[in-house]
């Protein structure tokens, strides 16, 4: 087993991919086709804030980690609606409310029910939450899912890499950690916090959330 999981570690290493940024076109078939404002939380180096930017007058990417913030700058076209800042959105967040609130793989980062809840009060009335996050995998459906992802996550390196003399360039994100949470764990919340969110678990150890403020 341990050869084995060397293997797969040599593989990838070989041939990363953003996990993150394949859930980026999904998050934008939930939005509607134009909206003004938008808040990225956890922006990273600012990809979908940029995706963002071609439906919303004004667009906010923030992030905690300074480094990063500037790297979205300079990735992204002076002329293009978007503001790049240091922000954590559990201390406010400048502007808003906005009318669709993303946030990519940061949710764990912070207390899950204070996270959600500053989620909320950064969206205007009839507006629209995306969150894709990470879970801390518990049950037997988890490991299931997690297992299944294991071969998925072999062909998607190999397809995203595929005739490439380098490795794919994946998108900058501020340092990371384990998710702690459990899926149950945020369900439960975010039926407490948000009521009417949809949920679901999702390939490549990541779940979803979508939610429309009334």
């Amino acid at each position: 087993m341990n050869r084995f999981v060397r293997a797969l570690a040599r593989f990838h290493a070989g041939r990363p991919w953003d996990h993150n940024a394949q859930y980026h076109r999904w998050i934008l078939r939930r939005l509607p086709p134009r909206f003004g404002s938008a808040l990225d939380v956890g922006a990273g180096s600012g990809e979908l804030a940029r995706l963002l930017a071609s439906r919303a007058r004004a667009v906010r990417g923030i992030d905690v980690d300074a480094g990063i913030v500037g790297r979205a700058r300079e990735l992204t076209d002076a002329a293009a609606p978007v503001v790049f800042g240091v922000g954590d959105v559990l201390e406010g967040v400048q502007g808003g409310p906005y009318d669709v609130v993303t946030c990519v793989a940061a949710v764990h980062h912070m207390p899950i029910g204070d996270g959600l809840a500053r989620l909320r009060e950064c969206l205007a009335p009839g507006g629209t939450l995306v969150v894709v996050g990470l879970y801390r995998p518990r049950t037997w459906s988890d490991h299931l899912i997690g297992a299944a992802a294991v071969p998925a996550n072999v062909a998607m390196a190999w397809v995203k890499n595929r005739g490439r003399k380098r490795p794919r360039p994946v998108s900058m994100t501020a340092p990371t950690r384990p998710a702690e949470t459990t899926f149950a764990e945020i369900v439960r919340e975010a039926r407490r916090t948000l009521p009417g969110a949809r949920l679901r678990r999702r390939l490549f150890w990541r779940y979803t959330l979508t939610w429309h403020r009334p």
